[in-house]
Parts: structure tokens; C-alpha cells; sequence
């Protein structure tokens, strides 16, 4: 059975459109009256092509709607998220001929984090990313929104437990990287080419110790300044984007 979440509104003209142009299902688009013009007139049109119907409501009614302040006066109502299972994110790698490139992310809670992480997982071409299912965030619109519509994109499945995903994962031949600011290999002198997830932590207090513990190896990223660590987000495209340039330079 696929899991599904119940925040169930896309806001913002970038990320309804993009929603828009993935094909997926719709029920109903809003839009603030007299918003007629820019990348509204695009939504319009598509929706009317789509036979989606669109909604006119006052600038008043829109904002008691609305989720978050910046919603660009558009605010699409989607059916529930559906999260993955582990096998169709394996199964995308196969069918694109290619070896498995999975993100794991062990607690973020920041839902801006979490979707900067799936528009940089996307962009890259990670077939898939693993989230927990407890004391994590998950995805709802401020992610979709953060994300640029890459949610849309994305394969994202939701686990109870991830020491036992990753024990799966190693069964099916993956090579599990983890994140630790306290190991001594640093990021560009590991081989992270071939079937491989990378475990990106918690925003404070990183990657759990089982979690730790159940990786094949450790890598970490050099710092120079003051300050000992970097955001999530950023930490996960510098690591996903030296695992591109190995994968690029080893064809």
C-alpha cells in the first residue's frame, strides 16, 4: 500500500505550474481575481487545456487559504502525495539502465531543507530519496514550493526504520556513504561512483549513531571558518555533485 500525506495545496505560480506541466492530477486551481496577468495567463491556459477547473476568489478569501504569505495568488488543491516504496525507487534505476543513486536523509526537519535537497537530488539525477516516517519532516508545500515543483519529479519514500532500510539496500548491492564531521576521509578522495546511497544527518546533531554505524564508510567536508558545519541542504549537493563529476569522468 502507498502512503499518502494530507496536506494536499500547492501555492505559488512556479510550483503550480511546473504541478501543471508533470501531468498530474488536479483537482482545482484558485486564483486571486483581477491576477490576469504574467505567469497567471500561462495557468490559465494549461488548466483550460487540461479541462481543470479554475476558481476566481477575492484577495481576502485567498489569504485565509493560503498556507504560506508569498502564494503569488495561486494555489492549486492536489489529491494526497504518494510516497513510494524502496523497490520503485530500485526499479527506476533499472529501467533507466543505470546504477542506483539514492539519497537518505536520517531526520531533517526543516522543510525548506528538505526541499532544497530534492531540487538538488533531481537536478543531479538521484533516482530516488528515503525519509523516515518519525520526528522528520515530510513532504507537504512549503517543501513543494522550496523544492521548485522537483517533487513532481522526485520518487520519495517514507520508512519506519532506517538502520533496516539500509541493511536492505546494502542486500540489493548498494554501498552505503555516510556524513560525519569527526571522520578523516574527506568527500572528493572517496570513490562515490557505482550502486550508492548517501546518508545526509539532521540538521544538529547529524547522523544517528546506528545509522552511523551501518555505513560502509565515512566521508566529510573540509572547514576553514569559524563556524563547524553547514546546512543540510548544502552539505547534501556538495557530496551528490562530486558523485555526478566521478560518474561523468568514469564513463
Amino acid at each position: 500500500m502507498k502512503e499518502k500525506k494530507y496536506d494536499d495545496q500547492i501555492e505559488g505560480r512556479n510550483s503550480v505550474l511546473e504541478l501543471l506541466e508533470s501531468g498530474k492530477d488536479i483537482n482545482k486551481i484558485f486564483i486571486t481575481k483581477g491576477e490576469r496577468h504574467g505567469s497567471i495567463n500561462k495557468i490559465i491556459a494549461i488548466a483550460k487545456e487540461r479541462r481543470i477547473i479554475v476558481v476566481e476568489k477575492d484577495k481576502r478569501q485567498m489569504e485565509e487559504m493560503a498556507q504560506q504569505e508569498n502564494y503569488q495568488g495561486v494555489i492549486a488543491i492536489v489529491p494526497p502525495f504518494e510516497y513510494v516504496e524502496v523497490e520503485d525507487i530500485l526499479k527506476e534505476a533499472r529501467e533507466k539502465e543505470e546504477e542506483p543513486f539514492i539519497l537518505i536523509l536520517d531526520g531533517i526537519e526543516d522543510p525548506h531543507n528538505l526541499g532544497s535537497i530534492i531540487r538538488t537530488a533531481e537536478t543531479a539525477g538521484v533516482h530516488g530519496i528515503i525519509i523516515p516516517k518519525r520526528r522528520a519532516a515530510s513532504v507537504n508545500s512549503t517543501v513543494n514550493k522550496s523544492s521548485a515543483g522537483a517533487v513532481e519529479h522526485m520518487k520519495i519514500a517514507r520508512v519506519t526504520n532506517i538502520t533496516d532500510t539500509i541493511d536492505e539496500l546494502k542486500r540489493q548491492g548498494l554501498w552505503i556513504c555516510g556524513t560525519d564531521v569527526n571522520t578523516n576521509k574527506y568527500y572528493y578522495n572517496q570513490d562515490l561512483t557505482g550502486p550508492l546511497a548517501i546518508v545526509i544527518g539532521n540538521e544538529g546533531k547529524g547522523i544517528g549513531e546506528k545509522v552511523k554505524k551501518n555505513c560502509d564508510f565515512l566521508v566529510k567536508i573540509p572547514m576553514r571558518g569559524k563556524i563547524a558545519s553547514l546546512n543540510a541542504a548544502v552539505s547534501a549537493g556538495i557530496i551528490v555533485y562530486e558523485s555526478v563529476k566521478q560518474r561523468i569522468k568514469g564513463k
